[in-house]
């Protein structure tokens, strides 16, 4: 039986957040025990409140923060979380999103594929062969497109989605994380920060396909803030390579 926590950024997610818990517990296994982690960016008290007077109150993790401090901080918290001495000892961490976007109906079968081969990092991507996309609007497939366009140019890894944050992590690439991820920024971009690390370091990634679905309620977070500090990031990631190859 393999414990697993699912570590869950959220941000005023309180309208998708019970649907969410309920979809990833009615898909248990006998195989899997899935333990999510929501870690909660929210100014208002409306996620918690929410998850307080529901029946997951007992069978989920909460950590609520002060203020927004980026998805992926959220995701390195969870990391740090899932290393603590606690009465669950963890063997994989996967993170996905509140909104819906990412399907809990695919979490046994990707926990299985990440298993049987072996992985220390398993993103389920959009842009396989038959994955899907549904009800994305025009600018935001633009944007993901040129994003991970850009991503691919500048980091040059040999996978097709940089930038979904649907992934699985062994326990020694949380380690890593841990230890070495989080400095080129808090937001998005540790996305690609996490895949770089791992890369450069010889970890084994694999890609699934997967099926996005466009979220039906609540508002993303992606701002033009978030977008500038990514492309910054990216360059800083570029210049990352370059130094860590010289010291080989």
């Amino acid at each position: 039986m393999k414990n697993i926590l699912i570590v869950i950024p959220a941000y005023r997610e309180h309208k998708n957040i019970l649907n969410l818990l309920n979809k990833i517990f009615l898909n248990k296994s006998k195989k899997y025990n899935f333990y999510p982690l929501i870690v909660d960016d929210s100014d208002d008290l409306l996620t918690q409140n929410i998850i307080n007077n529901s029946k997951f109150k007992k069978k989920i993790y909460f950590i609520k923060r002060l203020k927004k401090s980026g998805r992926g901080s959220a995701v390195i918290e969870g990391m740090k979380f899932f290393l603590k001495k606690n009465k669950k000892k963890f063997d994989l961490l996967i993170e996905m999103d509140a909104d819906l976007s990412h399907k809990p109906s695919e979490l046994k079968r990707n926990v299985g594929f990440f298993l049987k081969n072996n992985s220390d990092l398993l993103i389920s991507s959009r842009y396989l062969k038959n994955s899907k996309i549904i009800n994305w609007p025009v600018s935001r497939k633009l944007f993901s497109y040129f994003s991970n366009f850009l991503a691919k140019i500048v980091l040059n890894i040999p996978v097709s989605d940089y930038t979904n944050g649907f992934r699985i992590y062994s326990k020694r690439s949380v380690i890593h994380c841990v230890n070495n991820c989080g400095k080129i920024g808090d937001g998005f971009i540790i996305l690609s920060e996490i895949l770089l690390s791992l890369y450069l370091h010889k970890f084994k990634i694999n890609e699934i396909k997967s099926t996005f679905k466009n979220r039906i309620r609540g508002e993303s977070s992606v701002s033009v803030g978030e977008i500038i500090k990514s492309i910054i990031g990216l360059i800083k990631l570029f210049f990352l390579k370059i130094n860590f190859r010289k010291k080989l």
